[in-house]
């Protein structure tokens, strides 16, 4: 008798190690290096032939929107795009509902939204996977192509210091669970007032334990945090629906610019990543966002690779 397979839903990095063991998270690394590769060679492959997801999009977007449509697009499948204003969601049907529904339609789900308990409940009542393009607590996706990033710019993943600068917000929490999950050394700068979520923090905490390699710590200096760091990154003071909240932060997170000053302690070509949107010259400097060797363009570049081996995952159609 053939065996029902576990349906796959992305939801945080820990959804691709439920044991603990990094090595999901690694692979997916490398399959996305090796579509980007394949891209480069006029493409390889379309495991999503005859496929269609979803893409429920609560808050707006450019670079998670793009590069999931374009990366359904090239694995041969086809995109559909709803946002709230023109969905029965933005009319207060219940999440449940659109869950059961859009599962009879479409293989796979995307939704970016606020709460992660959305998501959530998204996953638990649909039957096709959903996949977390952005909550307030976690952002999976950016981590990957992150990750990625480091990758190819440094050759490995362990063994570096990395460095969070500014709030302790989704990219944060995303970036705590990677430590947790890969044994980094991760060292956060955040203001009073703005920590990362403990229960993720602890959760992390209690992986490195058990793994007996890595290290977390949240400091309140960003000197602190960049002296000797091979990565550092960064994301804007107030996200999308903190607008009122705007110039409280600018105050709390002066000081916390990423810039050549900031620069002189970390480590000799460290990498300087900002998911973006950015807002030059305040949480980084326009000097070093622009610079000839920034890896920002091709951290965003990267979520168009990393969203094909992480929707290859999730549809098992590797």
């Amino acid at each position: 008798m053939s065996r029902v397979r576990a349906k796959r839903d992305f939801l945080t990095l820990s959804s691709l190690a439920p044991t603990g063991t990094p090595d999901a998270l690694l692979a997916l690394i490398d399959r996305a290096m090796a579509w980007k590769a394949a891209r480069g060679q006029g493409g390889a492959g379309r495991p999503l032939a005859g496929k269609s997801v979803a893409l429920i999009f609560e808050k707006s977007s450019t670079r998670t929107r793009v590069a999931f449509e374009i990366a359904v697009f090239e694995l041969g499948g086809h995109a559909v795009f709803l946002a709230s204003s023109g969905s029965q969601l933005g009319r207060g049907e219940p999440l449940e509902d659109t869950a059961r529904v859009l599962s009879g339609y479409c293989h796979a789900i995307v939704v970016r939204t606020f709460g992660q308990d959305r998501a959530e409940t998204l996953a638990r009542w649909a039957t096709a996977p959903v996949i977390n393009g952005l909550t307030d607590l976690h952002h999976p996706c950016q981590l990957v192509a992150d990750l990625m990033t480091v990758r190819e710019r440094r050759g490995v993943l362990r063994g570096l210091r990395y460095a969070w600068i500014g709030d302790g917000n989704n990219m944060a929490s995303s970036w705590i669970e990677a430590a947790g999950l890969l044994g980094l050394e991760l060292v956060l700068a955040c203001p009073a007032g703005y920590p990362p979520d403990a229960a993720v923090l602890a959760a992390a905490r209690a992986r490195i334990a058990e793994r007996g390699c890595g290290r977390i710590e949240v400091v309140a200096r960003p000197e602190d945090a960049a002296a000797g760091a091979d990565v550092i990154s960064t994301d804007v003071w107030a996200s999308r629906g903190q607008e009122e909240e705007a110039a409280a932060r600018r105050r709390a997170f002066a000081g916390y610019r990423v810039d050549a000053a900031l620069l002189r302690g970390a480590a000799a070509e460290a990498v300087v990543l900002h998911c973006l949107p950015a807002h030059r010259d305040e949480e980084i400097a326009a000097e070093i966002l622009d610079h000839p060797d920034s890896a920002v363009w091709a951290q965003a570049e990267n979520r168009l690779h990393t969203h094909k081996a992480i929707l290859e995952w999730a549809l098992d159609a590797g």
